[in-house]
């Protein structure tokens, strides 16, 4: 059972999941406010701990690969001062060398808490819906694609630019989608399944 939550404090766990565009700004301080000291996260490119990817982020910036993010409105469920949020969220990237870009759509499933008075992210995971190349033409037929055709298009673009993607990642309706859902769930309430 989720709690109501204050506008206030609805208010500030919506600005830490569209704080997102400091990454797309280059704006890096701001970017690592969004997250608790010991935070988290599993992106497609990137696992570990949030100050390491904001450190990772600042690095592939500037290089061939070129990304924007829209940013949905989050789903919060509440209880105390923890929230698990799903926000639905749209990149766009374009690799300048190779003349391909692709639009993904994925959701972050993020654990955000409140400490000392601020709502922070402490976990964060996406998960990815669907996917494809979009300009001129997408990759030539004998490009094979490695991954699950919910993301190869960007993993294929991040792979070219130099960044390493696992062999797997949580997408739409995946077993491992149910697990984080459950496990942030849990982590939610306190109380173990």
């Amino acid at each position: 059972m989720t709690e109501e939550l204050s506008t206030a404090d609805r208010q500030a766990i919506a600005d830490l999941m569209t704080g997102w565009i400091h990454r797309d700004r280059e704006d890096w301080d701001a970017l690592a406010n969004l997250f608790h000291g010991d935070a988290t996260l599993t992106i497609l490119w990137f696992s570990g701990p949030a100050e390491h990817f904001v450190d990772g982020a600042r690095r592939m910036s500037g290089g061939p690969l070129r990304s924007k993010h829209f940013i949905g409105a989050p789903v919060i469920e509440a209880v105390g001062d923890r929230a698990f949020v799903e926000t639905n969220a749209m990149l766009v990237a374009d690799h300048l060398e190779l003349g391909i870009g692709v639009t993904v759509h994925n959701r972050f499933l993020d654990r955000v808490e409140r400490r000392n008075g601020s709502w922070r992210i402490v976990r964060r995971d996406s998960v990815y819906d669907m996917g494809g190349f979009t300009y001129p033409f997408g990759v030539r037929p004998t490009d094979e694609l490695a991954h699950p055709r919910e993301y190869a298009a960007l993993a294929y673009l991040l792979e070219h630019s130099g960044h390493q993607v696992p062999a797997t990642c949580p997408t739409r309706f995946s077993e491992r989608e149910q697990e984080i859902l459950r496990e942030g769930r849990t982590w939610l309430t306190g109380v173990s399944a």
